[in-house]
């Protein structure tokens, strides 16, 4: 997958359906990718690396894109993609993922929690997964995390809503840069009475 030449929306908006994968050593975790934010570096209120901000912990973002960027937030591991050429910030979260299977694993993982909540949000697929900080850093594709861009899924139907939890951040706040497989159940904060069967979320043929 590009990405270097293409803008960040464009990205967040075509890893929707693809195949993520992540091996913590004993176990190999998979799922598709169903919820993605974006976040536009140095013009973006939202963003960590806004203004040209260059801390310790944000030092991934400036990396070449396909780089992973990992940062803890209240308590939870949220795992980005850098999405722009090294020196220019900008990313994609992964917001949720649909799993490929639920394992036992998983479900330990996520203390019981079992269906849609073990992976419906940013902080709930990574405690999942077993992942960890280690990964901040690393390049996507030459470690234990991966993507697979053949054995994808297509959404049937793709929206754009604003980015959830950036409040106060001005018109940024409200820009549509949140991308999600309309109707799939394991989206984050998804309405029951919104939601579909997850294999009709998807297109049958590309």
């Amino acid at each position: 997958m590009d990405f270097i030449n293409r803008t960040t929306p464009e990205i967040a908006k075509d890893l929707l359906g693809v195949k993520l994968i992540f091996d913590d050593g004993e176990n190999q975790f998979s799922g598709y990718i169903v919820e993605t934010e974006a976040y536009l570096g140095k013009i973006d209120e939202a963003a960590h690396s806004y203004n040209g901000r260059q801390t310790p912990r944000v030092q991934s973002m400036y990396k070449d894109g396909g780089t992973i960027y990992a940062h803890v937030m209240h308590t939870h591991l949220l795992i980005n993609l850098v999405t722009q050429p090294a020196g220019t910030a900008e990313g994609v979260l992964i917001r949720a993922l649909e799993p490929e299977l639920i394992t036992d694993q998983m479900i330990e993982n996520r203390n019981g929690k079992v269906g849609i909540d073990v992976t419906n949000g940013p902080g709930k697929w990574t405690r999942a997964f077993n992942m960890s900080m280690a990964l901040d850093g690393l390049r996507l594709n030459e470690g234990p995390l991966s993507i697979d861009t053949k054995a994808r899924k297509y959404p049937s139907s793709i929206l754009e809503s604003p980015r959830i939890g950036v409040p106060n951040k001005g018109e940024w706040t409200h820009k549509t840069l949140r991308f999600t497989v309309e109707g799939n159940p394991y989206v984050s904060r998804m309405r029951k009475s919104d939601m579909l069967a997850a294999e009709d979320t998807w297109k049958k043929h590309k």
